[in-house]
């Protein structure tokens, strides 16, 4: 009673006022939460929309043409050594089945709906960014680490692609929101290794940038065993067994493609085939492209930050020397480290009180143009094209005029194919496989570049075998001229693609059709006699 009656008297206890305010800031904790993600998917799909330009062979040939072949089972023509997982283009695949079963599957939807995709992960990935940030350093240094994340033009650039770069760089975000860090109260190590396994089995590099943060989680866990028996390998056990049952339905045998991967890329050296640059390349011009405007902020952070985040920085120092030592390198390989960059670049904004208004303008500045520019302009003419060339979808059979037929002289894989046309079309591309040590190894491409215009009269020595659209950059016109003329080919579009062109990749796309009145007559008007 006595206990009562003092309630009564002098209101609540310090107990209920502590219960109360908890409760108050988990309550407001995820009021902002919901606003962050609410803010991220919008921002995200606007950058969807505004990025309509190509960047990369794979963004499609490793994920949207694997996945319209699974579902509509068009030509495509891929690498027969078991490389590449299924498991990624199997979740596009899924939508564009869902597509087809409602009767929705319009090209239209087929290419933007995996975007959206996308940027709804990317959306995701953002939001538990900035929430882990918060809880890790407060509502400032969040704000600023997630301003950082979000104005990075290089994120702007691939986000949302369809690349196995970006799914991976969105997963292992959502790995590191609960990854014991010091001080995480988010931290769930099921999950966190779950995200991992994921990330590998969409990209087995992804274990480059993990192997350091698993290492040091399981030397500071007290009980080791029980994380290795109750979370690595039961959740490393199923992703292998769930994406290699995945990948032998599709490859028809059985295999491991994850094995395989490492063991040609890594061992065999076979990305070499792509290009390759000197082992300084990501320290002299990749990571200070990727980074861009941020990478004096970066280094400010590294600074204030070492001693509470030196097992992050580890790991971008860590993923951008391993990467050194591997012949190819390309910018979005190391795309994955940006997001635990940013965080360095958040600590030093908000420490920058009296010059933030400064920097916010100067970072607002320098990402914006780039983001525009390779979003809206640069290499968009590979899109363009396939735009043009879907229109060959509505000839009909009954007409007098040929049925389409469309040749890509061009380097091998410069443009999407099926899935950016949604129709079975006849086309063919100049094909390039890698060298894996197979008999009689020919590199089509390459063997057309040598002397393109002998190349053309001995691939086509009759009037039925010639295509009627050939897609080539403007640098091969005047190599090609002849043949053009000589065979009434016509230019029926000029598309620009960039203002930066280099060595086989043009200015322009030209869309060369023949002229079908000339089919009329009969044999070659003319071959050049010399080449």
């Amino acid at each position: 009673m006595e206990t009562l009656r003092s309630r009564l008297r002098f209101g609540p206890t310090e107990e209920q006022v502590k219960l109360r305010k908890r409760k108050s800031l988990l309550t407001s904790s995820e009021h902002d939460g919901a606003h962050v993600l609410v803010f991220s998917v919008f921002f995200r799909l606007i950058n969807c929309v505004l990025v309509q330009s190509s960047f990369v062979p794979d963004e499609y040939w490793q994920s949207l043409e694997v996945s319209h072949w699974m579902v509509f089972k068009y030509p495509l023509i891929t690498h027969t050594e078991t490389l590449l997982g299924f498991t990624y283009p199997l979740i596009f695949a899924i939508l564009y089945w869902t597509l087809h079963f409602l009767n929705l599957d319009s090209v239209f939807v087929l290419i933007w709906l995996p975007r959206v995709f996308q940027s709804l992960l990317a959306a995701f990935a953002d939001a538990k960014l900035f929430l882990l940030i918060r809880t890790l350093e407060g509502q400032d240094v969040a704000k600023w680490t997630f301003f950082c994340h979000m104005c990075s033009w290089f994120t702007w650039f691939c986000c949302t692609r369809t690349l196995t770069n970006s799914t991976e760089t969105s997963i292992s975000t959502l790995a590191l929101y609960y990854f014991p860090l010091p001080g995480s109260k988010t931290h769930c190590s099921k999950k966190y290794i779950a995200l991992v396994a994921l990330a590998v089995v969409v990209r087995p590099t992804a274990l480059i940038v993990w192997f350091p943060l698993i290492i040091c989680h399981f030397w500071q866990e007290n009980n080791k065993l029980r994380l290795v028996i109750n979370c690595c390998i039961p959740i490393g056990t199923l992703a292998v067994v769930a994406s290699t049952l995945i990948d032998c339905t599709f490859y028809g045998k059985w295999t491991l493609v994850q094995l395989n991967f490492l063991k040609l890329n890594v061992f065999h050296g076979v990305a070499g085939f792509y290009g390759s640059h000197p082992w300084h390349w990501y320290l002299t011009q990749g990571f200070i492209v990727v980074i861009g405007s941020h990478l004096l902020f970066f280094l400010h952070g590294c600074s204030l930050g070492f001693k509470r985040y030196r097992m992050l920085l580890a790991v971008v120092i860590w993923t951008i020397v391993v990467y050194s030592l591997l012949p190819h390198k390309e910018f979005r390989f190391i795309y994955p480290v940006l997001p635990f960059s940013m965080i360095f670049c958040g600590l030093s904004v908000a420490h920058l009180k009296t010059w933030r208004r400064a920097t916010v303008a100067f970072l607002v500045v320098t990402n914006v143009l780039p983001a525009l520019y390779t979003g809206l302009v640069h290499q968009r003419g590979a899109l363009d094209a396939m735009n043009h060339l879907q229109t060959l979808c509505d000839v009909s059979s009954g007409s007098a005029r040929p049925q389409p037929d469309v040749l890509f002289l061009m380097p091998c894989h410069s443009t999407p194919y099926y899935s950016h046309v949604h129709c079975p079309l006849k086309m063919r591309f100049l094909e390039c496989p890698p060298d894996l040590g197979q008999e009689h190894y020919a590199d089509e491409a390459e063997s057309f570049y040598i002397k393109p215009l002998l190349w053309l009269t001995n691939s086509f020595t009759n009037t039925s075998s010639l295509p009627t659209h050939l897609v080539l950059f403007n640098v091969l016109e005047k190599d090609i001229l002849p043949f053009l003329q000589g065979n009434n080919f016509v230019r029926t579009a000029e598309i620009f693609h960039t203002h930066f062109p280099e060595g086989r990749v043009g200015r322009s796309i030209f869309i060369y059709e023949r002229s079908w009145l000339g089919l009329w007559k009969g044999p070659l008007n003319r071959r050049p006699t010399s080449v």
